[in-house]
């Protein structure tokens, strides 16, 4: 069974992390997958939206650790940058259905969402600070516009975790739903903007997010300084605690 799977449905395009005996974790094969399935999403005009979601109850750990460090030996080549990079230039709906954890890129993908819908047990987190590493995706840009400069600041430097009702409440989710209506809520909404006359809805889509160029200037900003602080002997020990509390 693939790690990544990805369907189709009523001109929907839904990509599915499924290792989830990891809790979906993400590994450069697995983004490799994501970003294939978006290139086959954006190239085909029968796709029309897409949506993410987690297989067996968690939406993604973030990266699996030792693979994303052995990958970030390659920065020119880095699959989670080159995801990054993609998801902020894809142009076709994106709509998440998160249940379980978010952490890390699991939370800054869905600020390049379009909708996002939480299950009840949603949980939420940007551990980069506590890792002695800097927020990526642009979430220094796109978090504070979000959610404002206060809470913004709240998240990404004490890093505590936030439940499904808090992300609804900043804004950061839709609407909270309950377990047995969570994706086909997701594909119901994915399937109603699919529907829509296509020009003028990716037009809109374009203007709400507002300097492209803006948001890639800093996603490289942020890995360069993510790249920096991963070297550093601070990130060494806060990855090697990690790891120790993981066996």
């Amino acid at each position: 069974m693939s790690d990544v799977v990805a369907s189709r449905q009523d001109g929907v395009l839904a990509i599915t992390f499924n290792r989830p005996d990891k809790k979906n974790a993400l590994t450069g094969a697995m983004y490799e997958a994501i970003i294939a399935a978006m290139d086959e999403a954006e190239g085909d005009p029968r796709i029309g939206a897409v949506t993410l979601n987690g297989a067996g109850g968690a939406f993604t750990a973030g990266n699996d650790i030792h693979d994303f460090l052995a990958g970030a030996q390659r920065p020119e080549t880095f699959p989670a940058l080159r995801f990054i990079r993609r998801l902020a230039i894809f142009d076709k709906p994106l709509v998440a259905a998160v249940e379980g954890v978010a952490v890390g890129v699991g939370t800054t993908m869905l600020l390049h969402c379009d909708l996002i819908y939480a299950a009840p047990d949603a949980i939420f987190r940007l551990p980069f600070v506590d890792l002695g590493l800097v927020p990526e995706a642009g979430a220094s840009l796109l978090l504070p516009a979000r959610v404002g400069l206060a809470k913004a600041t709240e998240l990404l430097l004490l890093a505590d975790p936030f439940d499904a009702r808090e992300a609804e409440r900043l804004g950061l989710v839709n609407a909270v739903v309950p377990h047995d209506r969570l994706l086909a809520r997701a594909h119901e909404r994915a399937r109603d903007l699919a529907a829509k006359p296509r020009n003028a809805l990716l037009a809109t889509r374009r203007l709400m997010r507002g300097d492209r160029d803006a948001l890639l200037q800093r996603i490289d900003e942020e890995a360069q300084a993510f790249m920096a602080a991963l070297k550093s002997p601070e990130a060494a020990q806060a990855f090697a605690a990690f790891v120790g509390r993981r066996k």
